[in-house]
């Protein structure tokens, strides 16, 4: 659940962007304040679902398919400008309805193959309801970003009843999160215009890493090959 000063935090931003409903807060922001508690259950469920394929993995492969999990959940202000975008009001329902990354969970392996078998492992989970899929491992987008994206459903089990919310799930290799995050430290930096020659050089570190994550995968598979001519 969401702790008291997140809570605080979502209340009194929702009073100063709002504050003809100061008088009524309460009725106004609980209905935030629970939606968002239920995206954290969403996240803790899809999390422990990792941890557990993790788990069992390592066990099938002697190595640990995923390097580290994170998650996120958007800021109330970050939701209410993504509405704003779209022309709509700042409900629960458009919440629900309208945005599906409010929730997400990012897990980061050690080679590209591993997302595929981790994805598709979670994927088979009779309670998980695939909603999109983006590949952009197979098809980088033009910057030379690389990840696979899962938009999912997933239901939380509350004391009173049972209820589906939507999780985006990222995958992406260490090279993958390593390229992205300082990609987007460099391009978002303020009062920064990024040339047509920068975007090229960036993306051509997006390829190098591609063949670096290619070459190592290499490697793992030899190193697996020869463990099995020993034993043998």
């Amino acid at each position: 659940m969401e702790n008291s000063s997140e809570k605080k935090r979502n209340e009194r931003w929702l009073i100063s962007n709002y504050p003809m409903l100061s008088n009524e807060l309460k009725a106004y922001t609980t209905p935030f304040i629970e939606l968002m508690a239920y995206y954290r259950c969403a996240i803790m469920e899809v999390e422990t679902k990792f941890r557990v394929l993790n788990e069992e993995l390592s066990l099938e492969y002697d190595r640990n398919p995923i390097e580290s999990i994170k998650t996120r959940l958007k800021s109330m202000e970050s939701i209410a400008d993504k509405l704003m975008r779209h022309d709509l009001a700042m409900t629960t329902e458009n919440i629900e309805n309208h945005i599906r990354d409010v929730a997400g969970v990012r897990v980061i392996c050690g080679f590209p193959s591993d997302i595929y078998t981790l994805s598709e492992a979670f994927l088979r989970q009779d309670d998980i309801t695939l909603i999109q899929c983006k590949d952009y491992m197979k098809n980088p987008k033009p910057n030379g970003y690389r990840s696979l994206h899962l938009i999912v459903e997933i239901p939380i089990f509350l004391h009173d009843k049972k209820k589906p919310m939507m999780v985006e799930v990222q995958f992406r290799t260490i090279s993958m999160d390593w390229w992205a995050s300082l990609e987007h430290k460099i391009r978002y930096k303020k009062d920064v215009v990024i040339t047509e020659e920068i975007s090229n050089e960036l993306r051509e570190c997006a390829e190098a890493a591609e063949r670096l994550d290619a070459k190592m995968e290499q490697i793992q598979k030899k190193i697996g090959a020869n463990e099995t001519e020993i034993y043998i």
